[in-house]
This record gives structure tokens, sequence and C-alpha cells, in this order.
């Protein structure tokens, strides 16, 4: 199991080189702009706060369960998948940022990670990065203005979404594009569907 979560953040530090996705020295994410990359440096933000609480606590196995599940759920299997139109899309300053904050991401996790993983950590920050010292010698990740509770709430939904859909041609063993009604949604609901239709219907198949 930890051999192939190791593949898959191998993976994803590849996928980030592949797209351009560099480190940019003395990027900010509070600067971000795009919905999608507020919810990222939030969700890093608030799985940094409960892994440290729990390493402090010496509660190692909360700790570990805490990085494993934010690095494969939330930044591998949903944030890269979302960023993938914007990475692929004409250049722009939404791309640029995008390109960014998927390495910024990266390098935080590398930190999170360090102390449960230190080889492959201190091999990706070399390879991946521009840094001058050792990652064992770099600071322990601590954030302040991070928390975006619209942007959780904006990405919490699309997720949410694409999984219930997901469940239910599961369930009934649908392999066909399906049609989406939204019925008797609010507003903020139709323009949520609006803004992210492009996605929901390349993840979910609708």
């Amino acid at each position: 199991g930890y051999r192939n979560f190791a593949t898959k953040l191998w993976n994803a530090a590849r996928f980030a080189e592949v797209n351009g996705c560099a480190t940019v020295l003395g990027f900010d994410p509070k600067s971000a702009k795009e919905t999608l990359n507020r919810w990222i440096a939030h969700e890093t933000a608030k799985a940094a706060a409960e892994i440290t609480e729990a390493i402090e606590a010496y509660r190692f196995n909360d700790a570990a369960t805490a990085v494993y599940r934010f690095v494969w759920n939330i930044y591998c299997d949903w944030y890269l998948e979302l960023a993938k139109p914007l990475l692929i899309g004409p250049d722009g300053v939404a791309k640029s940022e995008t390109q960014a904050m998927v390495a910024w991401a990266r390098d935080e996790i590398l930190k999170l990670l360090q102390p449960f993983m230190p080889f492959i950590t201190e091999e990706l920050w070399a390879v991946t990065g521009k840094h001058d010292a050792l990652l064992a010698l770099d600071a322990w990740p601590s954030y302040t203005g991070l928390s975006d509770d619209k942007a959780e709430a904006e990405i919490g939904w699309v997720i949410d979404l694409v999984t219930a859909i997901r469940s239910v041609r599961a369930e009934m063993n649908i392999t066909a594009a399906i049609p989406l009604v939204l019925a008797g949604a609010s507003a903020e609901t139709k323009a949520r569907a609006e803004r992210w239709s492009e996605f929901i219907k390349r993840l979910a198949r609708v």
C-alpha cells in the first residue's frame, strides 16, 4: 500500500514537471485569485495544522493518516484533476498562477511528509525545486491567512456532486454518458453548476 503511495507521490511530481509547474521563488499563495487555487491553499493549511497537532501530541499514526489522506485524496485525486484544464489550456494569468500553486503545494507536501518518508521526499526536493539546502533543514510549515471558507464551499460542492454521480453510476452499472438535471435548484446552485459545468461533465461523464 505504501509502495503505491510512493508511486502516486512520484507520479504527481512528474505530472507537475511535465506541465511546467516549477517552484516560483517568493510565490505567495495568498495572492491566488482562482477559486481552485485558493481552495488548495486552504486545504494545505488545514492539513498542516492537523498534522502538526497530532505530532505535538505524539499521535504519529494520526499524523501519518492525515498527510496520507491529504496527499492522495485532496492533492492528487482532486486538485490535480481539476487543475488539468487550466494547465493544458492557453497561456495566461490563470495558467501561470495554477502552475505556481501546483508547485507550491507539492513543495509543502514534501515538507509535511519528510518525517515519515525522508528518502523519497529528499530526492524529490532536490530534483524538482530551486532549493539550496536539504529538505531536512527546512523550516516546518506554518501558515497564516490561507483560510478560505468560500473556496472550500465552492470546490466542496463540486467534489460532492461528482462523487454522488459516480456512486450512482457504479451502483447501477451505468457506463454511458448520462444527462444531469438540476431540479428545484437554488440560484446559487445553478450558478455553481454553470461555472463548473465543463469540470462536472468531464469528471462525472454527464
